[in-house]
């Protein structure tokens, strides 16, 4: 396999739905003046819940990801095997 391919993942989709609530109110306890993150709080309001909109698109993402690049690329014949570690490392 010589093709190589990447990946570029921009944002946080690990994150709980309310992780960048906790960061933003923790800032905001210390003094800092941080931005209200867009679209995240109902109406931009930081006294309201967040708005949960990425989860299936988490989930999408880290399911093709392990579907393709784990199971898919995973050569299960052992014998042939060495042909598919990179030993230059």
């Amino acid at each position: 396999m010589s093709e190589k391919a990447q990946v570029f993942v921009t944002g946080h989709f690990e994150y709980d739905a309310c992780t960048l609530a906790y960061e933003y109110e923790r800032d905001t306890n210390r003094g800092l003046k941080p931005e209200v993150p867009h679209n995240y709080f109902q109406d931009d309001d930081p006294r309201r819940d967040p708005v949960v909109r990425w989860r299936a698109h988490s989930t999408l993402l880290y399911t093709n990801w392990l579907n393709y690049y784990v199971y898919q690329r995973t050569p299960y014949d052992l014998d042939k095997i060495d042909l598919y570690i990179d030993r230059s490392r």
